[in-house]
């Protein structure tokens, strides 16, 4: 979880995926000794010494300008998301800086009630680590339940990973498997001096190993919409959207809302799924 080391990871996977067409250079034809562009070819189309990128994907520390990044996420035809990864990466850690706490994100009681709301639809709030911090009885009803779970055992990456029924659940796992592992790199390369992190990715590298290739891949993604499809026990196939949305107050913090389109046949099965979660609350009632 070496910020400098992930840096210079990070710069070689990308480097490494850039053939010399695609980044308008004259291909000389013959094998290469390694996939993609040559560091001096980075260096050349950045504008920067061979020696200065070199020792920056080494790892080296170095105070890196924007400017400078600015070209070099030009010259490795980085997307948004992993210009943002690469700033992150290579910003100067601050002298003292504390590593990040270990318990529990608070939840605001507003965001609680809006769980509360939204009692016919799939809602969650996730923090640092996709760590599961509150989820209504629907999205606990699609996935798994969370607050059955310890806290530190409430996470979307280790559910995916470590839950057997996750890999029925999600009709396309190894997709959404993947993107959740880039996630979570993108999420390492904000807080690189979490320890929960660490031991998350530790963990999972140990026991899975779709999950060590695919962390090893230095992709990063930031989940904001999209559509899952579902193979769900109870209400049968489902194509799901969500959005996720970073809340103002917290950008450690996002509300991911699963909706079925109007008038389709995964509509129906999320009134199917509702049915039954107000069928078994009222037998837990009933019980009490």
């Amino acid at each position: 979880m070496d910020r400098n080391t992930a840096l210079g990871e990070f710069l070689r996977s990308r480097r490494a995926r850039i053939t010399p067409r695609q980044a308008g250079l004259p291909d000389h034809g013959g094998a290469r000794r390694v996939p993609g562009l040559r560091r001096e070819e980075i260096a050349h189309l950045a504008g920067v010494s061979v020696d200065y990128y070199v020792r920056l994907e080494r790892g080296r520390r170095l105070n890196v300008s924007e400017t400078v990044l600015d070209a070099i996420s030009r010259a490795l035809r980085l997307d948004p998301v992993e210009r943002t990864h690469l700033f992150e990466l290579a910003r100067p850690t601050a002298a003292g800086s504390r590593r990040a706490a270990t318990r529990p994100q608070p939840v605001r009681p507003g965001l609680r009630d809006l769980l509360r709301i939204l009692e016919h639809t799939p809602a969650l709030v996730l923090g640092r680590r996709l760590d599961v911090l509150a989820a209504n009885p629907m999205a606990r009803a699609l996935l798994t339940d969370f607050d059955a779970l310890p806290y530190r055992e409430r996470n979307l990456v280790r559910f995916m990973f470590r839950d057997e029924n996750a890999r029925s659940l999600y009709a396309h796992w190894d997709l959404h498997a993947r993107d959740i592992v880039a996630s979570l790199r993108r999420d390492a390369g904000r807080h690189p001096n979490d320890p929960l992190l660490a031991e998350l990715v530790g963990e999972l590298s140990l026991a899975d190993e779709d999950f060590r290739r695919w962390w090893a891949d230095q992709d990063v993604h930031r989940h904001t919409h999209g559509s899952k499809h579902f193979q769900h026990p109870v209400a049968g196939p489902l194509t799901l959207n969500y959005e996720s949305l970073t809340l103002p107050a917290d950008p450690d913090q996002r509300l991911s809302v699963y909706t079925a389109e109007e008038g389709s046949s995964s509509e129906e099965a999320l009134r199917l799924l509702d049915a039954s979660v107000r069928v078994l609350d009222t037998s837990v009632r009933v019980r009490v």
